[in-house]
């Protein structure tokens, strides 16, 4: 059973949130905490064992807790996942192989592309394809199409598994934190397109990826995680590339255990990741 909160920080939370758990006869298998002393503000993960009433749970924690405490109990670990798509398969053939092995810490419910170039590896995997063009559509038609099917599945997340549309205000308002992309750069550099050869005509000697939510600031939500790899003169944009999806596909995995894992919670536009 996984236990996060977060609130203002006082003299005393830990004690208090470990009281309740012993009331209620929980052992605390671990337990990660933090404080934003820059923010005033207390950050805890527990796991807990055996399982109890969440309600019941949450209502003493209340007691103990500054009246902002957000509290979040978890005792079925296992979300519900939706993938959106383009073409590119690398990212989106991991998450199938991790679903199929019970190894991704969630269930793909469905995958969504704009294009149909992935419902083959999709049948494959036994996992529902939805073929969901862009072309000819405003944003606003496309992307209620798009709603339609993923609430279908009422899924814990979205993954942007090099889905690369950029999503509107509304879409994203719809599911705040809920929407983790994997952008193909080690942000803040290179945001936007063609960030392989943005990085092949600056030079630089390390490449990486970011996994983050989305807001509506272009690649600016709350960092997950990253990765860099260090590159040479001697690579071309080709060979970047290719090196770039290889960081890509494991900074997504990574991104996505720790999640869903409820490892990461996020305050303003940071975030702080129990791993």
């Amino acid at each position: 059973m996984i236990i996060i909160i977060q609130c203002k920080d006082q003299v005393g939370l830990v004690a208090g949130i470990t009281n309740v758990m012993a009331r209620f006869a929980l052992n605390i298998v671990s337990l990660g905490e933090h404080v934003d002393k820059s923010n005033n503000r207390f950050f805890i993960r527990l796991n807990v064992e055996p399982t109890a009433d969440a309600n019941a749970l949450k209502q003493e924690l209340q007691h103990v807790l500054p009246d902002d405490a957000e509290i979040a109990i978890n005792p079925l670990p296992e979300k519900k996942i939706v993938v959106l798509v383009t073409k590119e398969y690398h990212c989106l053939a991991d998450i199938l192989i991790r679903n199929y092995f019970s190894t991704l810490g969630a269930q793909v419910q469905a995958v969504i592309g704009n294009y149909d170039v992935l419902a083959d590896v999709c049948r494959r995997f036994d996992v529902p394809f939805y073929h969901i063009s862009h072309e000819g559509k405003e944003k606003p038609v496309f992307e209620e199409e798009i709603k339609q099917a993923i609430d279908n599945y009422q899924p814990d997340y979205l993954v942007l598994a090099k889905f690369m549309r950029i999503l509107s205000p509304d879409f994203v308002a719809s599911y705040p934190l809920q929407i983790i992309n994997i952008h193909h750069s080690f942000l803040p550099a290179f945001i936007g397109a063609n960030p392989y050869r943005q990085a092949y005509e600056r030079g630089v000697k390390l490449i990486g990826a970011t996994a983050h939510f989305v807001t509506n600031q272009l690649d600016e939500g709350p960092i997950i995680t990253q990765q860099i790899i260090p590159i040479n003169h001697a690579l071309n944009v080709t060979d970047l590339t290719k090196a770039g999806k290889e960081i890509e596909t494991a900074v997504l995995a990574r991104a996505l255990q720790l999640v869903f894992d409820d490892r990461v919670l996020v305050f303003q536009n940071k975030t702080v990741v129990f791993d």
